[in-house]
């Protein structure tokens, strides 16, 4: 809207403000080029004289309404006269429709709604906590009454998730597992070799892969890779209603979704731990070899010598734990999707986050449990 409401008079000149007497005069073409230097004054005023404006437009008219606003909350009480009866519609109309209030600032953050947010949110991830555990008490109660009851296992969907989490997942672990150690093999080296101790570099590949890295990379790259799919495929089926379509059959989503996921999950983790172990001691053979001439003959020979098999149980022995806890994130964040695809995206990131955060922190507990035992 670009209206112009002037006088019957052919001429234009420039905007002209002066106060006389408590009376602001205008006088000229009060148009939008002029607009700032009038909402500029600061001046006070109980009468706001128009009588000498030639043309108005709306952008003037929405300055006038706001100089004639601000003076009423500095406590004046102004009156605009001398308007013409279309000047004077046009200010009406911007009146009207301008709000009456201006948007407050965003108000200061105190130090007590910080603590209320962090209250807040401590409580929210209690409640998030209790119902995992709820649902994880329910799944394993679930492959508990599938153990009575073998025929209800429902084997093709096992199988076909064991190939999706499992045997596509080799490449990419095999690959993590070899540059890794490549990399343990190659800063070790150039540690050790300050200290003319190059041969140890087989002992700290060897321990760092079989008792922490080689498994808890791998469950890293499960849950990114095969915790975000669990989310998104429960979460897809739950926008399109088919887990209430299930439901209405007699059928529990639980027993058909979330248990095949969570037994091929654990049965392959252990297997891709393996793979990840092997690839993670070929790559570091193959870079001391290289890098501190270190024949893959003396590798190996000290690698069996030195590396108690200890080591491998204790990394292999978290991997159905580790299972567990990525399906079973990713699993519940997508039974818990909404109807839209926003809510899709947000829980299928957030399965990602929890599931590695929870299997990182697993890690930590374990480490603690085999240093009191002294494994």
């Amino acid at each position: 809207m670009n209206t112009r409401v002037s006088h019957p008079v052919d001429k234009t000149t420039a905007l002209q403000m002066k106060f006389a007497d408590g009376v602001l005069v205008l006088q000229g073409d009060l148009l939008i080029g002029v607009v700032e230097d009038l909402i500029a004054q600061q001046g006070q005023a109980e009468t706001i004289d128009l009588s000498g404006v030639t043309q108005l437009d709306t952008a003037g008219a929405w300055a006038v309404v706001t100089l004639e606003r601000r003076m009423k909350a500095a406590g004046a009480t102004p009156e605009i006269t001398g308007a013409t009866p279309l000047q004077s519609d046009l200010i009406e109309t911007l009146r009207q429709n301008m709000p009456e209030t201006e948007i407050n600032a965003a108000p200061r953050i105190s130090i007590a709604d910080r603590l209320e947010r962090v209250g807040r949110y401590a409580v929210t991830s209690f409640q998030k906590t209790i119902e995992i555990i709820g649902f994880l008490g329910r799944v394993v109660a679930t492959i508990a009454g599938l153990s009575i009851r073998p025929n209800r296992i429902r084997w093709t969907a096992i199988v076909h998730h064991m190939q999706q989490v499992g045997l596509n997942a080799v490449p990419i672990v095999s690959l993590m597992a070899f540059l890794i150690g490549v990399v343990l093999a190659f800063q070790g080296a150039a540690q050790l070799r300050q200290f003319g101790a190059e041969v140890f570099v087989v002992d700290l590949i060897a321990i760092s892969i079989l008792r922490e890295l080689g498994i808890l990379l791998t469950a890293i790259i499960v849950a990114g890779r095969s915790g975000s799919a669990f989310t998104a495929a429960i979460g897809s089926m739950k926008m399109r209603e088919e887990v209430d379509a299930m439901r209405t059959l007699g059928l529990d989503p639980v027993e058909v979704l979330v248990v095949p996921r969570v037994i091929a999950l654990i049965i392959m983790l252990p297997v891709l731990g393996i793979i990840a172990n092997f690839a993670g001691l070929i790559g570091g053979a193959l870079m001391s070899w290289i890098e501190l001439g270190v024949s893959p003959g003396v590798f190996q020979s000290r690698l069996v010598s030195n590396t108690g098999v200890e080591h491998l149980f204790v990394g292999l022995i978290k991997a159905p734990f580790f299972a567990l806890i990525i399906a079973i994130v990713g699993c519940f964040e997508g039974l818990q999707v909404k109807g839209n695809a926003e809510s899709l995206g947000h829980l299928t990131s957030t399965s990602v986050v929890l599931a590695i955060f929870l299997v990182i922190a697993a890690d930590a507990l374990f480490s603690i449990f085999f240093a009191v035992l002294g494994v």
